[in-house]
């Protein structure tokens, strides 16, 4: 088999005795096949019962875009697909399929452990323990936002340099950090060449979060200084940076390849091989609770960045990208904190899945401060129990052939290589950067999802839809916290909700709305479950008051807040909803919500006191924010 090529190896053998032409499989074959055409007729005919016309096109009518723009269809099929010719096999150009040959399927992807604490010895025991009970690398936060570069031998003490890789994230000390390390490796009697890890110099990330200066020399130099070091990295392209920032998937590996350029640049002007500097380079990628397209992120950023080498004229064999997913910070709530455990789940199997070198799992209580031993836990078990006991690293490629995920894959990677010629021609990832071009690429997707979010179009549980008003804050220690004076500053989607919710908690009392449950239950209940679910996303208890007007005013009497929502149907609505808003208005409601759309009885509800609706697609924020200001919670 050794003077096969790797196709040839990849391609079933067949013994002499088989046929030459093995009948094929067909699956289901005692059914008949269904066209396309057939499935459009049977959707229609269901959305037509559901009270939705298809005009005639039953897939639009049931697709959604992506906040690159790339549309969602509801069935896939080979008609979808582009050729998957191209795509090759794993360890080969394009690299879709994987980095390496062997993928995860050898030894398992990388387990990678965060820290920053600035304690030096509870670093050290987390460290310890994580090694312990399923890490393979460690993950350090050195700087003003973690442990003191002084510190980091106290924090090493016990791990075997040899062995467990170590990835520096230092900022603006990261030489003197890379310095610590190299120094300890050297008094411990490690061979520079069985370091393996990163120094993780990123300084045009680092210049994105906080406006330091960003020092590309420093690339060629920590370069130089490693040489001897092959499996030590010098940089970390972290597109976390400009995720985190709310650019889209497509921008994020866009933008990443921009900054790999620019690092590729200065170690070359450095006088290091463009081989040399491929190999230097680590990526770093947030994957999120979507599952399909964080796997197509990391399959289209190894087919980017493939393109990019290619184009370098780099050795195939330095034309993978060496990618670390993380899950997703900006997707973490501090609200309902045990949430973030399915949210990671999610994104640690996608991350898998797509062919991840190392993956990093945040503790669900990452938002809140500093992890708990039960956070890192918690993190540590998740992969473990996907990689041991789901046995996801077995297989590679996993999502390959699906049409769904291939096609997204391609999408993509076109919507990428789109953003990253922008950048290009702006004058690279730095000029982009200052000039304000980076901002200007990201804001549409930033604000497309903010507003989705606003709209709780994107839910988020726990949060913006069934928040718990009596949930028990989770307490941590607080965090050591970065720097955010850069172009572009981290946000978390949940913030403006938990605003709302910290104004809520601020005050002597909860703050409530008196629920006016008009007619028969059946015509109340839906709005009313609707109404309540709104209100406590901002920490708003709701007091449901129904029976009688005389009834209904006096539990509004005793409920003590002056502001009300009318809540039963629309045919109610017609009859009754009027003189109840007078009736509650008169007896001391100082604003009136309806639950449902205005339609075209607006004027007349004006005429009768109501001040406004909400309904499902209303602009939830807008709501909660003017309830509190009317409760007075400021």
């Amino acid at each position: 088999m050794g003077h096969l090529n790797a196709k040839q190896r990849h391609r079933p053998q067949y013994d002499s005795r088989m046929s030459a032409q093995p009948e094929p499989l067909a699956l289901a074959a005692e059914f008949e096949s269904a066209t396309r055409e057939q499935w459009r007729e049977l959707v229609s005919a269901v959305l037509r019962k559901a009270g939705i016309e298809p005009d005639g096109d039953p897939e639009a009518a049931l697709s959604c875009r992506t906040y690159e723009g790339i549309e969602i269809k509801p069935l896939y099929t080979a008609e979808d697909a582009l050729s998957l010719a191209h795509d090759g096999v794993p360890g080969h150009p394009p690299f879709v399929r994987g980095a390496t040959a062997a993928g995860a399927a050898g030894t398992g992807w990388d387990v990678r452990q965060r820290h920053a604490d600035p304690d030096a010895a509870a670093t050290n025991r987390a460290v310890l323990a994580d090694l312990a009970n399923g890490a393979t690398s460690v993950w350090l936060v050195l700087g003003d936002a973690g442990l003191a570069v002084a510190d980091l031998a106290r924090a090493l003490d016990g791990v075997y340099l040899d062995l467990a890789p170590i990835v520096l994230d230092a900022g603006d000390a990261t030489y003197p950090a890379a310095t610590a390390l190299l120094s300890l490796a050297s008094d411990r009697g490690v061979n520079a060449r069985e370091l393996r890890g990163s120094l993780g110099a990123d300084p045009i990330g680092l210049r994105a979060r906080s406006g330091a200066a960003a020092d590309l020399a420093l690339l060629s130099t920590l370069a130089h200084e490693v040489s001897g070091s092959p499996e030590l990295c010098v940089a970390t392209v972290d597109a976390t940076a400009y995720h985190d920032a709310g650019a889209s998937d497509a921008d994020e590996i866009g933008v990443a390849a921009a900054v790999g350029v620019e690092y590729l640049r200065a170690l070359t002007d450095g006088g290091v091989s463009i081989d040399a500097a491929l190999a230097a380079l680590e990526f770093r990628y947030a994957v999120t609770a979507d599952q399909f397209l964080s796997i197509a992120k990391l399959r289209a950023a190894r087919r980017v960045w493939d393109r990019v080498a290619e184009l370098s004229g780099a050795a195939l064999e330095r034309r993978g990208q060496r990618q670390h997913a993380v899950t997703s910070a900006a997707m973490l709530s501090r609200r309902d904190p045990w949430v973030n455990l399915l949210r990671a789940t999610v994104g640690c199997f996608a991350a898998a899945v797509a062919g991840a070198e190392s993956i990093t799992v945040l503790p669900f209580d990452s938002a809140v401060g500093l992890p708990d031993d039960l956070g890192c836990r918690m993190a540590r078990n998740t992969q473990s129990i996907l990689h041991d006991e789901s046995s996801l690293a077995r297989v590679i490629d996993a999502a390959g052939g699906s049409w769904y995920v291939e096609t997204l894959t391609d999408q993509l990677a076109e919507k990428a290589w789109a953003t990253f010629v922008e950048v290009e021609r702006a004058g690279g990832a730095l000029t982009a950067l200052d000039d304000g071009t980076l901002e200007q690429i990201i804001a549409p997707a930033r604000e497309r999802r903010a507003a989705d979010i606003a709209h709780r179009r994107a839910p988020l549980t726990g949060v913006s839809e069934f928040a718990d008003v009596a949930e028990a804050p989770v307490m941590r220690e607080p965090a050591p916290i970065a720097v955010q004076s850069g172009p572009l500053p981290a946000r978390r989607w949940a913030e403006p909700f938990e605003q709302l919710r910290d104004r809520a908690d601020a005050v002597p009392g909860r703050p409530k709305v008196f629920l006016a449950a008009i007619g028969p239950v059946a015509s109340y209940t839906a709005r009313v479950g609707f109404a309540s679910n709104l209100f406590q996303a901002a920490g708003i208890v709701p007091v449901v008051g129904s029976g009688t007007p005389d009834d209904m005013v006096d539990e509004f009497i005793a409920s003590g807040t002056p502001v009300v929502c009318l809540c039963s149907s629309d045919r109610v609505y017609e009859e009754t909803a009027g003189w109840v808003a007078k009736a509650l208005r008169e007896a001391g409601a100082e604003f009136v919500w309806l639950a449902g759309r205005p339609g075209d009885r607006e004027d007349a509800d004006r005429a009768s006191g109501i001040d406004g609706y909400l309904y499902g697609g209303c602009d939830a924020l807008h709501v909660l924010r003017t309830t509190l200001d009317q409760l007075g919670v400021t």
